[in-house]
Parts: structure tokens; C-alpha cells; sequence
């Protein structure tokens, strides 16, 4: 079973890496995310709060830049596959659901600015800091709720392993990341914008 289960993370790490990371300022941004998510999780240990704005100012934001900006979308001559068809077969978050994502996050502020109980949660802000505070709690339940969601969601449209491979693959992907693509800012400063093995890495799979 645990075989399995490490089976089936190397292939959803695998899947996500050929067919959404071929972009080298993509890799590169990824490193940047995975270099800030690394200190978020050792923020989170000392002030969840500033981890959360570590997170998602810092680490989602140059995550999901490379791949709505940089990332190609047309025909996949490597995989031999559409843009269409990887995100319909996209385990996790493709770009529309992340999309939505994004639009929650970003709205979330004003939410907080319109009503600054929240419902009722929270005391009224006062300052500019005890705002900033308070969203980025919000932010953080986002993250967590996101995370969650779709793990859950996994469950009754795949089965509950493939539900918390994806969920480990996340939480891992700081350091699986980091490993993978620490060399792409080199690799761009010499003006390689495609990452050129990644044919090479399909063809041998």
C-alpha cells in the first residue's frame, strides 16, 4: 500500500512537471515560490499570520504568474496532447479552477473592509496593521479550506488515495520544487527560455 502510495505521488509530481512547467521563467518563478513556502513553513510555527502573507503575497502569486503568463498553451509536441486536454485530465487545481481561487483571495480584503466583524468573527479592525492581521487569518483559511476542498472533492470524483496523494504532493511541493528547479535562473540568464530536456525526460519515462 505505502508502495503504491509513493508510486502514484511520483506520478502525479511527474505529470504536473512534463505538462505545465516547461517554461524556464516558469521554473524559475516556481523556485522563488518553493524558497518562500519553505520559510512560510517555518513562519508558521512562530506567526501563522506572517506565514500567510509570506504565502500568498509572495509564494501563490509567483506560483500562478509563471503559469497564466509563461507557461505555453497551444498544441504539447513533447506530451503529444492539447492545452484542453491536460486541464481536463489535471488532477488538482487547473487554471479556471484556479482562477477562482484567485478571485476569493483577492476579493477576500474587501469583504473584510465593507464588514470588519466578518459576520461577526472578528473585532473591528482599528489600524492599518490590525486589518493586514485579520486578513491574512482570512487568507490562511483560505488556503487551508482550498487545500482541503479539493482533497475532499477527490474522494468522491477519484478515490481517497488518489485524494491524499494530491494533498501530499502540495504540502511536499516546496521541497520537490526547490530540488527540481534551483538551476532554471541560470539556465534563463542564458537565454533558455524553454527547458530543452524535458523531450529528452518524456521519451526515457
Amino acid at each position: 500500500m505505502i508502495k503504491n502510495f509513493q508510486e502514484q505521488l511520483r506520478i502525479q509530481r511527474w505529470d504536473d512537471h512534463r505538462y505545465y512547467h516547461h517554461s524556464r521563467i516558469n521554473q524559475s518563478l516556481h523556485f522563488v515560490s518553493a524558497a518562500s513556502f519553505l520559510i512560510g513553513y517555518v513562519m508558521i510555527f512562530v506567526d501563522p499570520v506572517a506565514a500567510a502573507l509570506i504565502g500568498w503575497l509572495v509564494s501563490m502569486t509567483s506560483r500562478q504568474a509563471g503559469h497564466f503568463f509563461f507557461e505555453p498553451r497551444g498544441y504539447d509536441h513533447v506530451n503529444q496532447t492539447t492545452h484542453e486536454h491536460k486541464e481536463e485530465i489535471k488532477v488538482g487545481y487547473n487554471l479556471q479552477r484556479k482562477i477562482v481561487l484567485m478571485v476569493i483571495w483577492a476579493l477576500s480584503p474587501l469583504v473584510l473592509y465593507f464588514d470588519p466583524t466578518l459576520f461577526g468573527m472578528f473585532t473591528p479592525w482599528a489600524s492599518f496593521a490590525d486589518f493586514t492581521r485579520q486578513v491574512a487569518k482570512i487568507w490562511l483559511a483560505i488556503g487551508v479550506g482550498g487545500l482541503l476542498f479539493r482533497t475532499v472533492h477527490l474522494f468522491f470524483i477519484r478515490d481517497v488515495e488518489t485524494g491524499l496523494v494530491w494533498m501530499t504532493k502540495i504540502l511536499t511541493d516546496p521541497f520537490n520544487d526547490f530540488k527540481l528547479y534551483h538551476k532554471a535562473p541560470l539556465f534563463l540568464l542564458k537565454g533558455e527560455l524553454i527547458d530543452p530536456g524535458l523531450e529528452e525526460h518524456v521519451k526515457h519515462a
